[in-house]
């Protein structure tokens, strides 16, 4: 499944700053409906892209929606910082 959206970068604040995209609604709506074939230990495993950085990662539900982390090495290289609105394309599942 190809998801595209545009959305803010935030910061989640644990032992260490971490940076999301959150999913709008209508997106994560998509990843629940196909979750149960991809799912493991609570997360989504997806492939990403923001400008012309694509990457691996696994998605987290909070806050009634998934949120997309992203690396620091992305963000370096897409000059992305918090705020900031990035369009992703998602593909979901392995």
């Amino acid at each position: 499944m190809e998801i595209e959206f545009s959305g803010e970068v935030v910061e989640w604040r644990g032992p260490a700053p971490f940076h999301f995209v959150r999913l709008p609604l209508d997106a994560a709506y998509l990843v629940d409906e196909v979750k149960a074939e991809v799912v493991y230990w609570g997360v989504v495993p997806v492939r990403a892209r923001i400008g012309d950085t694509g990457f691996t990662t696994s998605m987290f539900p909070r806050e009634e929606t998934w949120f997309l982390p992203l690396k620091d090495a992305v963000r370096r290289a897409e000059r992305v910082g918090l705020g900031d609105v990035v369009d992703v394309r998602l593909s979901v599942g392995r």
